[in-house]
Formats: structure tokens, sequence, C-alpha cells
């Protein structure tokens, strides 16, 4: 499909896949986001289950997505699926448990829709809304992950290096799609874990380029699964045992598995430790998780790997989301016993067509959260002398103006705040 005339250089249509299992709240509140994207072509495909659909059929949605029925527990085949759903010349991939920022579709697509590489990645902020969860990586052919030069505020081409891929997060990648299909999109053998850095690894050997674009960002937000609890606690480590035993297969030479393997049990045992010492988990769980792991191992050892054939290109006419495309800002702010009126405005406004940020503070010195609520608006909280980014200044001595403006400075560059609602 050919953009529109008169569309930016760089901007094509583009399809955004999300995959969702078991947590429809999540998956109606990353619709909510994703509604809100400036990107002025754009479809959504969502891979779901039937809570899933029923949660896009509430939120009175449902005639501009892309709904593809999955109930299994693979997603590197649901992820296939909304690859071939899809009708975007571009396709990019978010968690359901993550809610994008209003520019990064536009940001992260552009470097493909130019001809720049076939493959984009983002940065990627926590729980907190604030502090970076992921920000550049490039990986090894045992999986293994290390840090990679960016610039915070400029896309940067990287060639792939010598044995090794550069690494796109799942909750925040893009990638051509035509090119997709030819390499089979995801390796069903990874039904949970590295099932992009297997297709980071695939691109590298390829010799493709992968684009870094520090300012599409999305927030992610580790909801609870099969897998893991709401805390973050691990709930079983099959998965990550058996996609690590065939990512070594894959792709490493034999005589660095068992390094890579004993590298990864004591990764586990020791995020397993640490959740036992916080309260989280008991010695009991410890040895469950262990024991999931090596099982999990096992099964990675026998798995049937590689099997990537060309994907046929089945995409129904594009869905194109109406009224796409830049909306206004606006930025509400009180007190915290101003909340309720301040969501209330909020609501409306976000009715009207805006994108709209809530900054609450009290007169304190508590870190600042930003968070996406389930009602379509931004919200930061926290003490109006407290920090912000977690390398700031622990005081802030600022008054409401002051620190107001320091904020929107900070979010300026990744979403509109156009104006100021007294």
């Amino acid at each position: 499909m050919a953009p529109a005339p008169g569309s930016p250089p760089g901007i094509v249509p583009a399809s955004v896949i999300v995959v969702s299992r078991n947590r429809p709240e999540a998956l109606a509140r990353c619709l909510a986001g994703l509604m809100q994207q400036d990107h002025p072509e754009l479809e959504i495909v969502a891979v779901t289950d039937a809570p899933g659909r029923a949660a896009v059929a509430r939120s009175g949605t449902g005639q501009w997505i892309k709904l593809v029925p999955f109930d299994g527990d693979n997603i590197a085949a649901a992820r296939n699926m909304g690859l071939v759903a899809a009708a975007g010349q571009v396709v990019a991939f978010i968690d359901d448990d993550a809610v994008p920022e209003p520019s990064w579709l536009r940001r992260l697509t552009a470097p493909i829709g130019a001809g720049d590489a076939p493959a984009a990645g983002g940065f990627v902020r926590g729980r907190n809304g604030i502090s970076f969860q992921w920000r550049a990586a490039q990986v090894d052919r045992t999986g293994r992950a290390g840090a990679l030069a960016s610039d915070p505020a400029r896309t940067i081409l990287h060639s792939p290096p010598p044995d090794r891929a550069i690494k796109t997060e799942g909750t925040n990648m893009a990638f051509e799609r035509a090119q997709l299909l030819r390499m089979g999109g995801f390796d069903h053998a990874f039904r949970f874990f590295l099932d992009e850095t297997d297709l980071n690894m695939r691109l590298s050997a390829a010799g493709a380029l992968t684009a870094i674009v520090p300012r599409a960002e999305v927030h992610h937000g580790f909801a609870a699964s099969a897998r893991r609890r709401g805390d973050r606690a691990p709930r079983d480590l099959f998965d990550i045992g058996a996609s690590s035993m065939a990512f070594l297969r894959k792709h490493a030479p034999e005589d660095r598995h068992a390094a890579a393997l004993e590298r990864l049990r004591s990764t586990e045992r020791r995020r397993a430790l640490t959740h036992m010492v916080s309260g989280a988990l008991e010695p009991r769980d410890v040895r469950r998780l262990m024991r999931s792991l090596e099982e999990g191992i096992i099964e990675g050892a026998r798995r049937r790997i590689g099997e990537t054939p060309p994907l046929a290109d089945e995409a129904r006419p594009f869905l194109a989301m109406p009224l796409a495309g830049p909306r206004p800002g606006r930025v509400m702010a009180g007190w915290p016993w101003q909340r309720r009126q301040l969501h209330r405005a909020a609501r409306a406004a976000v009715r009207r067509g805006a994108v709209v940020t809530v900054f609450c503070f009290g007169p304190t010195t508590l870190f600042h959260r930003m968070r996406f609520h389930p009602a379509g608006f931004w919200e930061q909280s926290g003490g109006l002398f407290g920090r912000a980014e977690r390398d700031g200044p622990l005081l802030r001595a600022a008054g409401m103006g002051t620190r107001l403006a320091e904020e929107m400075r900070r979010i300026a560059p990744l979403r509109p705040v156009d104006s100021m609602v007294s």
C-alpha cells in the first residue's frame, strides 16, 4: 500500500500489532493509547482471546480494529497471525501491558518508511513511567545482551556487529512488512521469550541495518500473567528455559552452550532469591522455579527450530483509523485534593479529541510517577519538591509554576502540550 498523497517523508501506512491473552483490561488501556497516535495512516490489529475480544466490543472501537481470534499460548504464532492480517507497509509491535507516547508510531516507523533500514526499535520506560526500563542493546549468539551506545535525542542506524545483532524489544519494535513475510516472521519454537531476539539474529545474518529511535517511547507496566505476578515475581521458568536452549541450538556453537546455561541458571536463581528475600517468594518456591527451568531446558533441547518458510500475504484491506493524526495537547494542573475535578475535566477534553496531561503535585518530596489512565489521559503525580528523573536532585526548591514549566519541557518532545487549562 502506497503512502497517501501529501504525506510527510517517511510516513507510510503502518499497522500496529498487539497480542493479548487473559488481560482484557490491559488491552483496553493499550488500545486507548493507540487511538491517540499522531501517525496519520494507522491501523490496529489485535490478536486476542475471547476476553480480549469482549473488551474491544465494550470499548465501542471494534469497527476500527482488525480482530484476529487466537486462544493459544504461543506469542510467535500470534504475532505471525497479526503480521499476515496487517496491511501496512510497516508493522509495529507493542505488548498489551504497554502504552505508547502519542508520537511513538510516527517516530518509530519513519526510518523504515524512508528506506533507511528494515527494522527499528525505541526506548521503553518502566512502571513508574519516568525511569527507563530499556534503551539500546546488542545481543550475542548465546542471547546475552549488552549496552549499545545511543544518543537520547537522535535516531542512529546500526550495522550488525560481528557475531551479534542489534536487539529490539518486543514491546517497541517495527519492521518492513514485506521483508518479514519473506523471512517467515517469527519462529514458533520461541513460544515465549527470545522470539524477537531470534528475528534480530536472522536480520543480522542478512546484513540488515536497524534504527534505534530513542524518542519513540512506550511505557511498559509488566502486568501479571501465567508466568509472572504483578510484583514481577516469577511463577514459572519453563518457557524461559525452553526458549533459551532453543536459541543456543539455533545460533551458538555447541562449545558455548554449557557456559551460557550456567549463566542462565545463576541469573534466574539470583532473581528468585531476591524475591524471596523481599518476602514475595518462599524457599520452596525457589526450588520449584529452578526445577521448572531445568524441565524447560530439556524441552528446548528437543524442540523443532528454524521452521520459518515465507508467509502468505492474506491481508484484508487497510483499516484506517478515523481521525488519525496530530491532536491538540491540553495540560491541567492542581493539588491532590483537586484530583477528582481534574479527572472530570481531563475526561471531557479527551472526548473532544485532545491529548491530555494532568499534573497533580502535593506539597511533599515524594518521587514522581507518570501513568496513562484508563480513561485516556496521562497523569504525573508526586511531590512538588520531589524528583522526577531518578538521577535528579532529591529536593527541588521550586514553586508550582516553575515546576510545571520544567515538567512540560521534559515531556514536550514526546507529547503535545500546546495549552495550559486553568
